[in-house]
């Protein structure tokens, strides 16, 4: 039986990664900061928290990663774990910085230390291209990015590509474009527009506060994007893999898209200032060409498709 720890295991993404390795008959290990203020909210929901063992572990301790790398021996590392909100990163820079690089340095070192054998993937951002113009970003392209979370992923990112050209080690990174589903945060934008637009419909507030809402981004399916998580660390050679829908949508054309579906008048729609980021990337979106011709990773959702999914989601939760 293969055995996966997985950082970040209550998150969106290591909820649905852990989902697909236990159809693939693996031994999952979450780690955790904390077991005592431990929240399974999206693991039950998928029904395979009782499926998985779970260990305290400081991702920032390098003795904590080596006992646990030598209690279960894993083949893979699957590392999620990050301080993953571009707003919070503006006000909490520094523990921003310091967790998202240091967790990732220290994985890779216990396993150089331990088991150069042992497979990793790190979970890297379309947020590390910042700026960029040169659109669609490809695996080519230069990162420029302009947030503290930007800087940390590429930094995370390039010390993965690092151990591995230096040390040999199977280091592969996901360099994943906003991917959504009904297991989102509710701080994450397209799960605050779904959210609030129900709490209208039920007259639980008047209006939706968003900032600005004429940026682009390139949306997709989580479950889908997790796929090509595995798929990565499956193939025979570790390699730095774009996974995107490869089109971008307006805040703007989301929220219109959802409050007309649901007979929601956008005068609902209210600007807060207060929400603009102090440097935002206007529009980016990728190509996934290498993953699906390597990889044979397939995905050819539109992302109104993905709205329908969720705003059904959504509204079970509501029922």
């Amino acid at each position: 039986m293969n055995v996966a720890i997985i950082t970040g295991i209550t998150g969106q993404d290591g909820a649905y990664l852990s989902k697909l390795l236990l159809t693939k008959n693996y031994k999952i290990i979450g780690l955790l900061r904390n077991k005592t203020s431990l929240n399974l909210d999206k693991l039950n929901y998928l029904n395979i928290t009782k499926k998985i063992i779970f260990e305290n572990c400081d991702l920032n301790n390098l003795a904590d990663i080596i006992n646990i790398i030598n209690k279960y021996k894993p083949n893979e590392i699957y590392n999620l774990a990050s301080q993953s909100s571009v707003g919070l990163s503006f006000r909490n820079p520094l523990d921003t910085l310091n967790f998202n690089i240091f967790s990732t340095a220290n994985i890779l070192e216990a396993i150089k230390i331990i088991d150069k054998n042992i497979k990793f993937y790190q979970a890297s951002s379309s947020e590390m291209f910042g700026s960029t113009n040169n659109l669609p970003f490809t695996e080519k392209s230069i990162f420029y990015p302009v947030s503290p979370y930007g800087i940390s992923k590429a930094s995370a990112h390039w010390i993965t590509v690092n151990y591995r050209e230096s040390f040999g080690l199977f280091t592969t990174s996901g360099i994943l474009f906003n991917h959504e589903s009904v297991l989102r945060g509710n701080n994450f934008i397209i799960k605050k527009i779904i959210k609030t637009s129900f709490d209208i419909l039920k007259g639980k507030t008047e209006v939706l506060e968003v900032g600005n809402i004429d940026i682009k981004r390139d949306f997709g399916y989580a479950p889908k994007y997790v796929e090509a998580m595995y798929l990565m660390m499956q193939y025979e050679k570790p390699d730095d893999y774009i996974i995107s829908s490869g089109v971008s949508l307006s805040i703007r054309e989301i929220i219109n898209y959802i409050f007309d579906k649901l007979n929601i008048s956008r005068d609902k729609i209210v600007i807060n200032e207060e929400f603009f980021r102090p440097n935002e990337i206007k529009n980016i979106y990728g190509n996934s060409f290498k993953a699906k011709e390597i990889l044979k990773w397939n995905y050819e959702m539109s992302f109104y498709r993905v709205l329908d999914i969720l705003i059904e989601e959504e509204k079970k939760l509501y029922e």
